[in-house]
């Protein structure tokens, strides 16, 4: 039985255990005289019993598709010649990649050695019985478990206090992996952004104006020194970033305050979808419409007045990315808007005020924090933008505060540095993670300036 059926097998089995657990526990109710003599709810025995039965045979599946490869590998090893276990790690893993290619019935040609064709019969050989043994174990634990929880059911059993435990037991887990997955990411950037520092001064990264990363790979190149000073490549991501909040806040808030408070019913089921679904179009379908019509569009209107404005501007991808971001801005607005208490409303209109009076004087400082901590999550996702940036505004580090000229970002700069075959020992590749970090820092101190908003003032118009 593949692993996909005997997931399904298990919840299923799950399935029949809950059923059987409620319908015991309602009979154990009858049977004392009234279902209210049980501690818990009949629906709790039958999800302690489905916890019974599933929890013990699906942690079985997890470790046996962990450790279940490792193990064949090794008694598969086992069987090979003494000189080809001999060889060195990367050619015996080789060898064990055609045996598995081989096992699975991909067969690229060539000259076949008697001992890997062998070896190859032999662990799919064991990975048969191993099938049939885990089939086998999991009905068995399954099934005993489920016979031992059905017994277990009684009047005086806290079924619930024991699911309550086992689901914070599982949400604090979930929360514990996202945590250290968390830690893993910083500390993977740190390390290799202290590698980098060391060839590379912090003082020369942070405060440096030219960026050219091209170091050189011989040591009689010419021309290829390195220069890593990170300011021309912020100073685009600022502007670009800047430019597209100066479109998406105005439309979005404006957006959400005309659905919220002017809107009608229909206009707003239809109004606010249809301003939603600019979220879900692929970035690289605003990189091409920025590319082929806006930027053009600005260069020839450049050219009209006489003003020189490059093909590839921060401009242009300035304007698509405020679009973008629209949506964003918009949803967060709307909801919070809607979220301030209709007596505020109430209690304006009954002091003679109009409903714009109403709308600038009680609703926007009422979800002013709401709002903030919506335009500065949205910042934190212009920054973070990188296909519109390529098509629209080029790969040219230039220190300018013209954005009729070509810049770069940061995640650009990443991308371009570890696109390719590179050597992770070198500044050039590094820079990357160097990057990474000042952004991740960045973006970082955005989002606890939001979250540090919306707590502090929340509570004001509760």
């Amino acid at each position: 039985m593949s692993s996909s059926l005997l997931l399904v097998f298990l919840l299923v089995l799950s399935a029949i255990a809950f059923h059987l657990g409620r319908r015991k526990a309602l009979a154990v109710g009858r049977a004392s005289g009234s279902p209210r003599s049980l501690h818990s709810r009949p629906v709790y025995y039958g999800a302690l019993t489905a916890l019974w039965c599933g929890l013990p045979a699906i942690v079985l599946f997890v470790l046996w598709q962990t450790l279940e490869s490792t193990v064949i590998v090794r008694l598969t090893l086992s069987t090979l010649p003494d000189e080809i276990r001999s060889l060195p790690d990367a050619s015996l893993g080789l060898v064990v990649n055609d045996i598995k290619n081989l096992a699975a019935g991909n067969s690229f040609g060539g000259i076949k050695d008697p001992a890997i064709e062998a070896a190859a019969n032999y662990y799919r050989h064991l990975q048969d019985i191993g099938s049939l043994i885990q089939s086998g174990a999991l009905t068995v634990i399954g099934l005993v478990a489920m016979v031992l929880g059905l017994s277990r059911i009684s009047p005086k059993l806290r079924a619930r206090n024991q699911v309550e435990t086992v689901v914070r037991v599982v949400l604090i887990t979930c929360s514990t992996i996202a945590i250290f997955t968390t830690i893993g990411i910083i500390l993977s950037v740190l390390f290799e952004a202290i590698r980098f520092f060391q060839h590379v001064p912090l003082t020369d990264f942070l405060f440096g104006l030219k960026w050219s990363p091209q170091t050189a790979i011989r040591s009689d190149q010419v021309g290829s020194s390195g220069a890593f000073g990170a300011v021309p490549v912020f100073t685009g991501t600022l502007m670009i970033s800047a430019l597209a909040m100066m479109v998406a806040v105005p439309i979005g808030l404006m957006s959400a305050i005309y659905l919220a408070e002017y809107a009608g019913k229909k206009v707003r089921a239809v109004g606010k979808p249809l301003i939603e679904i600019l979220a879900g179009i692929p970035t690289v379908v605003y990189g091409f419409f920025a590319a082929l019509v806006v930027a053009p569009f600005i260069r020839d209107l450049g050219a009209r007045f006489g003003i020189s404005v490059s093909s590839e501007s921060a401009l242009a991808a300035g304007l698509i990315m405020g679009i973008m971001i629209i949506p964003f801005i918009m949803s967060i607005s709307d909801d919070v808007i809607n979220a301030v208490p209709q007596a505020m409303r109430d209690g304006s209109y009954a002091l003679g005020a109009t409903k714009s009076e109403t709308v600038r004087l009680v609703l926007l400082p009422a979800a002013l924090p709401g709002i903030v901590g919506g335009i500065l999550l949205a910042v934190s996702r212009a920054i973070g933008e990188t296909m519109i940036v390529v098509m629209a505004a080029g790969l040219s580090a230039n220190l300018t505060a013209n954005p009729l000229q070509a810049v770069t970002t940061v995640t650009v700069q990443i991308v371009t540095l570890l696109v390719g075959d590179q050597e992770f020992d070198s500044p050039k590749t590094l820079a990357a993670f160097a990057l990474g970090l000042l952004l991740f820092l960045v973006t970082l101190m955005l989002n606890v300036t939001a979250l540090y908003i919306v707590r502090k003032y929340r509570e004001q118009y509760e």
